[in-house]
């Protein structure tokens, strides 16, 4: 199976003028036990606060390893900030976004009642993110990474999310496929995910050898490695001894890239201006606080009465491998 490095770039080669407002922005990860990732997650926080040194960029994760959001805000405070940017660095809107971190911040407040925080968006779907897809993809026609010279037209793309216990989270991932696949001559796209939702990357290879193909690219649809992005790379290669007849490819993780500081950018400024736009119409838990006759507009200065859930425990059972359960109890917020 032909190996895809993930590549940098230089520093010099982008440049950004100091914010308006010099408040500190809170870059909120999820969070791996991979150091690695962690790492990785660490160094994009530095990339992105010598773009523009004029404030504090704070990198905290959710979950799984440190510095925690609470020691992040904490440490911000020590020094006289009550006035505060928080992004969560996320690809799409599911539980964490939506419920978890706000739930954090809600922690933050009430041993902190002077502050104030602006939560901003997600990088969702954006041009700039599927710029950087393309730009990679048309590496793979390189010779070096494709011996065979085998042509798009005989090329499935295999894109693989994380895997969501959020809906519209899960639709966003079809939605990013789909655009990507979109005029690149690709034979057609499959979307899978690695965890929690369906159908999972081993049926993902399955329906791309349908189309008897002579190449599968697989796209992990992840920021920053860890345990599933290895585990991506590791059902690949076992695909790959199991049909020697077709060639794999396993693209890296995104990893420090220009466009995606790019989009942190435009999110930070968007916290700035105050022109933060979340897509509450399909949220799980709006509909559910709808329906208990609560009004909830998604507005991220109300207490959150939940506790943190996880769905993803790597050791645990899987709650969510019965397709049939699965359909029953998507839709129901926890």
């Amino acid at each position: 199976m032909p190996t895809v490095n993930s590549h940098h770039f230089t520093q010099d080669s982008l440049q950004f003028p100091p914010l308006p407002l010099k408040r500190p922005l809170l870059m909120i990860g999820h969070g791996t036990k991979n150091p690695q990732g962690r790492q990785t997650f660490i160094d994009f926080a530095e990339a992105y606060q010598a773009l523009d040194p004029s404030r504090p960029v704070v990198p905290c994760f959710l979950e799984l390893t440190t510095p925690t959001i609470q020691e992040g805000i904490d440490d911000c405070v020590q020094q006289g900030y009550t006035d505060f940017s928080v992004l969560p660095i996320l690809l799409f809107a599911a539980r964490h976004n939506k419920f978890d971190v706000t739930n954090e911040l809600d922690r933050a407040r009430q041993r902190h009642p002077q502050v104030t925080f602006h939560y901003g968006r997600h990088f969702g779907i954006t041009p700039g993110i599927l710029d950087l897809w393309r730009e990679r993809l048309s590496q793979l026609d390189a010779p070096q990474h494709n011996p065979g010279n085998i042509p798009r037209s005989e090329t499935v793309l295999l894109f693989v999310g994380r895997g969501s216990s959020d809906p519209d989270a899960n639709g966003d991932v079809c939605k990013m496929a789909r655009m990507l696949w979109e005029g690149s001559d690709y034979q057609t796209v499959e979307t899978c995910f690695i965890g929690i939702t369906h159908p999972r990357l081993e049926e993902g290879f399955r329906r791309a050898r349908l189309y008897q193909p002579k190449r599968i690219i697989v796209l992990p649809y992840f920021l920053f490695t860890g345990v599933l992005v290895k585990k991506i790379f590791d059902i690949t290669a076992q695909q790959q001894e199991q049909y020697p007849d077709i060639s794999m490819t396993c693209l890296p993780e995104m990893g420090v890239q220009p466009q995606l500081l790019k989009v942190l950018r435009e999110r930070e400024i968007e916290t700035q201006q105050g022109q933060v736009q979340m897509n509450c119409e399909t949220c799980k838990f709006r509909l559910a606080a709808s329906g208990n006759g609560a009004s909830h507009g998604h507005s991220h200065d109300h207490a959150h009465e939940h506790g943190h859930h996880h769905d993803h425990n790597h050791a645990a059972p899987d709650p969510y491998a019965d397709l049939e359960q699965y359909h029953k109890q998507i839709w129901q917020a926890p």
